[in-house]
């Protein structure tokens, strides 16, 4: 019996953050409905940002939750303001049908939002993702890797700075809020 090899990938990431335009819920002619939604990503120096704008399919069950909590916030043109990840970049070629550019040729940036980091709804954080452990935050780089269990279970919890927990509670209502939008 011989196995497939497993197939492995290279993947493109974009990260940024946007506003959160057109959350909408497309039913194509063929296949499955999917939740898709428009990013005006901020480009640029902060005192000439410009924009540029993806139509993203929002993959990933958490970033669908999220998204669909702010619909309500979008539709009342709420500045809804996202830290964003996004994969599979790929262009779409159309022809303007209205307007001033009618007949002429368009081109549309296309991706997958993968996950959503924070919101802020009209400049108040109301989510934000828990930090994911890397692999270095997982050892104690006082304690080497080959020392007995013993020794790693009597080393010390590093301490924590005081400006984090001031963050936290900072942050507390902040996330209390992200529950009611």
């Amino acid at each position: 019996m011989t196995t497939s090899p497993e197939k492995s990938y290279f993947d493109l990431h974009i990260t940024g953050l946007g506003y959160l335009n057109r959350i909408r819920e497309v039913k194509p002619k063929k296949g499955d409905a999917f939740l898709a939604c428009d990013i005006a990503a901020l480009n640029g120096p902060s005192d000439d940002v410009s924009y540029v704008r993806f139509d993203t399919r929002v993959s990933g069950s958490e970033a669908q939750h999220l998204v669909r909590r702010c619909i309500d916030a979008v539709e009342a043109e709420r500045k809804v303001l996202i830290g964003f990840r996004l994969g599979d970049l790929w262009t779409d070629t159309f022809t303007y049908s209205k307007g001033k550019r009618a007949g002429e040729q368009g081109v549309s940036l296309k991706a997958r939002l993968l996950f959503v980091s924070w919101i802020k709804v009209d400049g108040k954080l109301v989510y934000k993702a828990d930090p994911k452990p890397t692999e270095s935050d997982e050892r104690d780089p006082e304690v080497p890797s080959d020392a007995p269990a013993a020794q790693q279970a009597a080393a010390p919890e590093p301490s924590r700075p005081v400006a984090d927990a001031a963050d936290d509670a900072a942050d507390a209502p902040a996330l209390a809020v992200a529950e009611s939008f």
